[in-house]
């Protein structure tokens, strides 16, 4: 397996809409967090969602493990890495680090995903093909 050296990085501010009523971030925002950094890491490597959609394929998410170190509240801010580990087969890995901007570890979050055709429903065979042919810049995926 290899994985991305330089993670792809972004910062979110938490909102209000974030928030549980124990003023803590709820689990479904730290997946919208990943979910977020996942599709600017996507765009910034130079992939048309747009065009991937037209063409009948689809990114999609098979598995979600969070694991949550510390928390979040209204008011704070995350950097959120993403980065794609691939293997062989019709899966791989996305793995997103939340950490405060003085670097307290806050949350990971590890995703098994793949590339569905849409028309088909199943999976694309090789999608590492797939995302490196489609990106301008395929080292921030990893590739």
């Amino acid at each position: 397996m290899t994985t991305l050296s330089d993670e792809f990085r972004i910062r979110i501010d938490v909102r209000i809409s974030d928030i549980d009523p124990q003023l803590h971030v709820t689990s479904a925002a730290y997946q919208q967090y990943a979910d977020h950094s996942r599709f600017e890491c996507v765009q910034a490597a130079g992939v048309s969602v747009s065009e991937l959609l037209r063409d009948g394929l689809g990114p999609v998410n098979l598995e979600a493990v969070i694991k949550f170190h510390r928390e979040l509240r209204v008011g704070d801010c995350v950097d959120v890495t993403c980065a794609w580990v691939w293997g062989g087969g019709k899966t791989y890995r996305v793995e997103n680090t939340l950490r405060r901007p003085d670097g307290e570890l806050v949350a990971t979050l590890s995703y098994v995903c793949g590339l569905l055709d849409l028309e088909r429903r199943t999976l694309v065979a090789d999608p590492a093909a797939v995302w490196a042919a489609r990106a301008k810049d395929p080292t921030i995926l990893g590739l």
